[in-house]
């Protein structure tokens, strides 16, 4: 391992942000993406295509191709299912009722669930600093969801809803953890698995009637689905790009930025607004994340 520049450090910094913002605004497009009555196998199956099309440029520039052996496929699967087209579908129904800006503020228990879940497949030890930052995630949860704390008399169950998908992402990066990616780099995971997602998402889109046309992308909310797609693969590069370059703890705080851009992105293009409590449960949101990840010692860079 070699330690970075100032210089370095300043660019990755720089990424960094625009990672955050990048990704802090695919909330309030999803939102405009439903507002229409557009639903999730059709936004979902658009949003895999539009990622393997990309993707499939990148690998190729790459020299890379698609994912062949039994255990390669195994792993995309998991990836498109758990990863993709299960928290993807909680989100795209759940934004539907929730402000895109407390989409982002669930979206934070991510690090606190992937800590959860890591206890109970022995991937990590027990630690109260993370238990403790786990309660207050719960704690910032509660806050917004619960009748009788919810300062937005928020529907529990969409509340409900929307922390499935957080928790699919703590799960998949778990089972990444535990059963490895045979042998892939990360761009082909997401080519093989958006691919595959696309595939099972197609019959699923035409037999439900949510076949959403192609002349659609000419619409508002067609435009929110490709822009947010597109921010998906470009951000998802970065992150690969971050890991390799300053390394996993480091690239992880992007987590906080996500949820700040999130609901920031949410007030200036929505012009969603929020009572006092919801801050204060995104202080509890944090403080939590602040506790679940781990402590950046120095910013390092794989030798």
């Amino acid at each position: 391992m070699k330690q970075l520049t100032r210089r370095e450090v300043f660019i990755c910094t720089a990424v960094l942000v625009l990672m955050g913002a990048g990704w802090g605004m695919t909330h309030p497009l999803s939102k405009i993406a439903v507002s229409t009555g557009y639903q999730h196998f059709g936004l979902i199956f658009w949003q895999l295509a539009i990622g393997a099309a990309l993707m499939a440029v990148i690998c190729a520039l790459r020299g890379t191709g698609l994912p062949k052996g039994r255990k390669q496929i195994g792993i995309c699967l998991m990836v498109a299912i758990v990863g993709t087209m299960i928290p993807n579908t909680a989100s795209y129904q759940s934004i539907v009722h929730l402000p895109a800006g407390i989409a982002s503020i669930l979206l934070s228990m991510v690090p606190m669930w992937g800590f959860a879940i890591a206890l109970i497949m022995g991937l990590e030890r027990f630690s109260w600093r993370r238990a403790g930052g786990l309660l207050l995630g719960l704690f910032g949860v509660m806050l917004i969801a619960l009748p009788g704390a919810s300062v937005l008399n928020l529907a529990v169950f969409w509340v409900l809803v929307g922390l499935l998908a957080g928790f699919c992402y703590g799960l998949e990066s778990n089972l990444v953890a535990k059963f490895g990616t045979a042998g892939m780099d990360p761009f082909q995971v997401l080519y093989g698995a958006s691919m595959m997602g696309a595939v099972i998402m197609l019959p699923a889109t035409l037999l439900s009637g949510q076949w959403i046309p192609l002349d659609a992308a000419m619409t508002r909310e067609g435009q929110a689905l490709v822009l947010a797609s597109v921010i998906h693969v470009i951000v998802y590069v970065s992150y690969v790009w971050m890991v390799g370059r300053a390394g996993s703890v480091f690239a992880v705080q992007v987590s906080y930025l996500v949820t700040g851009f999130g609901v920031l992105w949410a007030k200036l293009i929505l012009d969603e607004t929020y009572p006092s409590g919801v801050w204060i449960a995104l202080l509890f949101m944090f403080a939590g994340m602040y506790l679940v990840q781990p402590r950046v010692k120095a910013v390092l860079a794989p030798g």
